[in-house]
């Protein structure tokens, strides 16, 4: 498994402030890789009992036998992850409150390329790190993914996204996300939350919600965030057209289905 080096999470402390209602039912907040994952992850974590959150790892598909009690019916606990979907996968979360959380694949492949790059990120890939691969090389490895190594964006978005819209899954686009953090006085941000924490089994809403979302979406909480890694490369702030085409071209369809194209 690769090697993430994070900070210490001081989160409990600050959920700890706020007084908490028990969830009712499981709830697992599944993610794409790079797509957001600690600011989603914090800010229902801000909503949730320390004692109900499910902290021993992100859950995935090569470790999830291990980590089965997260979505134990009795506990009603909070878990995150990046969980593909499959019949066992399917099974085991039949019960619980799922959220799912992707990102526009465009944006997603240079969030990848950055944390591949960044010293945060360890795993038999430092071959990419020495600096004699250009960046429209690097862009296209992120899309069509390096052999053996690393799987392409079409295998990541088909078992970790695309599949589980056809579950009982509320999807979250990341950049919706963003943008309600971004303006939480607004009308709009208000409705925006309600919805995701109602789909969550939070409800009623509290009255300090901005608050807490204020609080979880603080980006230095985050270690994955952009300016929180080290030694990244510079990188274009918008794919390029001809990368944009390759997407396209290694998934089409693919942002239409998750609502980012028309």
């Amino acid at each position: 498994m690769p090697v993430v080096s994070l900070p210490p999470d001081t989160l409990n402390r600050e959920t700890n402030r706020f007084e908490q209602v028990p969830l009712r039912q499981p709830l697992f907040l599944n993610s794409v890789q790079k797509s957001g994952s600690h600011l989603l992850r914090n800010i229902i974590r801000m909503f949730v009992p320390v004692e109900q959150q499910y902290q021993k790892q992100f859950v995935q598909w090569g470790n999830m036998p291990e980590h089965l009690d997260a979505w134990d019916a009795e506990r009603n606990l909070l878990s995150w992850g990046h969980l593909f979907f499959s019949d066992a996968s399917a099974i085991e979360l039949a019960h619980v409150r799922k959220i799912l959380l992707v990102r526009d694949p465009y944006d997603w492949v240079l969030a990848r390329a950055r944390f591949f790059m960044s010293e945060n990120f360890q795993d038999n890939l430092d071959m990419i790190k020495d600096g004699k691969l250009s960046v429209d090389d690097l862009l296209s490895l992120m899309i069509f993914g390096i052999h053996g190594k690393s799987p392409p964006l079409a295998d990541i978005f088909r078992f970790n996204a695309a599949a589980w819209l056809g579950s009982d899954v509320f999807l979250v686009r990341f950049e919706e996300l963003k943008a309600a953090c971004a303006d939480l006085n607004s009308d709009a941000s208000q409705a925006y939350f309600r919805a995701l924490l109602s789909a969550c089994g939070i409800d009623p809403v509290p009255a300090d919600w901005r608050e807490r979302v204020m609080i979880g979406s603080d980006r230095k909480l985050s270690g994955t965030a952009r300016e929180n890694l080290t030694g990244a490369i510079e990188l274009p702030e918008e794919l390029p057209a001809r990368h944009k085409a390759l997407v396209d071209y290694a998934a089409p369809g693919l942002r239409r289905l998750l609502g980012y194209s028309e």
